[in-house]
């Protein structure tokens, strides 16, 4: 028994290990985006790997104290990366001073999970929170039907449901000054650009759901990889207007792309301090992952942001209130671009164009 627990130990350690080195990969590929993910899994597996063998399995070799020095090495990468989403971490965006001066915007996005029929715990949950905005992402014609008294206090709608996981509706109480569906990278994947004022300013909404990177279909990571670098770089150069990014990007905060997005688009993450906000899967608290954001200019500072309770889909809505403050760009800087970020943004773009002439950037299976 003692000979099976060290060879189990070892071999969960040096997978670990393993997964963490192919997060320094750019490879699109769904075995190597999927580390990506469970950073605090993987922490916290190789830190008790590594702590159980040196405790009761060494005997001191040269190999057996790499394997130990491996596995701590790669629990301090993981934690590096989780840290700034702790409340440990500095604060990046700034909560509001309130004031006269304030005016907000409150926001509520949700992956309702199409084939969910609890239409009415959402319904609820609007009216609770009461948003200016919901975007609401995997709607179908039968979710678009029941959340048709939402217009009776949004009624102003951009609606676009689908039956293949990717519709979407935006609902406002805010005048929409432009609405419009666009599909930047795939012909059935359709993202929100709109725009409203607040505090006389105004301000621009995307809303995004990508593909994601997945086994079951041998899906890469490749379209949503490029949406996110369009997205971005649209932010990027329009030199500094009031933004909101929202939705279900299929992607980690900490991954490789989210941070690359964040850099090309110059906006910040209100999460980054605060803590994980864990949004998906609600119905698994072992296999929890950040995949429901909401990134946004300097312009504004956090008045609340919160989990919400679950409304039977597989995701968590999230609540984000954010007040227009013309003094905080002062305060919190945008966030910086680094030198090989046009390069990269440049790969990932070719390498969905080149999938795309092939037919590769869609699922082998659907």
């Amino acid at each position: 028994m003692a000979t099976v627990l060290r060879w189990m130990t070892l071999g969960i350690g040096l997978l670990m290990v393993g997964g963490t080195l192919l997060n320094f990969s750019r490879s699109p590929h769904w075995f190597v985006r999927g580390w990506d993910y469970p950073r605090i899994q993987i922490a916290l597996l190789t830190a008790a790997s590594g702590t159980a063998y040196a405790l009761w399995f060494s005997q001191g070799t040269a190999l057996e104290w790499l394997f130990v020095a491996a596995t701590a090495g790669c629990a301090l990468r993981q934690i590096w990366k989780i840290f700034p989403y702790t409340s440990l971490a500095p604060v990046r965006v700034q909560q509001s001073k309130g004031g006269p001066a304030r005016s907000t915007v409150r926001l509520l996005v949700t992956n309702v999970l199409m084939e969910n029929a609890q239409h009415d715990r959402l319904l609820q949950l609007i009216r609770e929170s009461d948003p200016d905005v919901v975007l609401a992402l995997e709607t179908d014609e039968v979710w678009a039907r029941a959340l048709e008294p939402v217009r009776r206090t949004h009624p102003h709608v951009l609606r676009h449901p689908r039956d293949n996981y990717y519709g979407l509706i935006l609902f406002s109480r805010l005048p929409l000054l432009e609405a419009r569906v666009e599909f930047l990278v795939q012909d059935d994947v359709p993202s929100v650009h709109a725009s409203f004022e607040v505090a006389g300013e105004r301000v621009f909404l995307y809303g995004l759901h990508p593909r994601p990177p997945e086994p079951i279909r041998d899906q890469d990571s490749t379209p949503r990889d490029a949406e996110l670098v369009i997205v971005g770089r649209m932010i990027g150069e329009a030199d500094g207007r009031p933004t909101i990014v929202a939705g279900d990007l299929n992607d980690v905060a900490w991954s490789p792309t989210s941070e690359l997005f964040l850099r090309l688009s110059g906006l910040l993450d209100p999460r980054m301090g605060r803590g994980l906000y864990n949004s998906f899967n609600a119905d698994n608290r072992l296999f929890r992952f950040p995949l429901d954001h909401v990134f946004h200019s300097n312009h504004f500072r956090l008045v609340e942001l919160q989990r919400c309770g679950h409304i039977g889909s597989d995701h968590f809505p999230m609540l984000i209130e954010l007040s227009y403050e013309p003094d905080a760009p002062a305060e919190q800087a945008e966030t910086e671009s680094e030198a090989g970020d046009a390069g990269e943004a440049q790969e990932k773009l070719e390498e969905q164009a080149d999938a795309a002439s092939t037919g590769q950037d869609r699922p082998e299976r659907e």
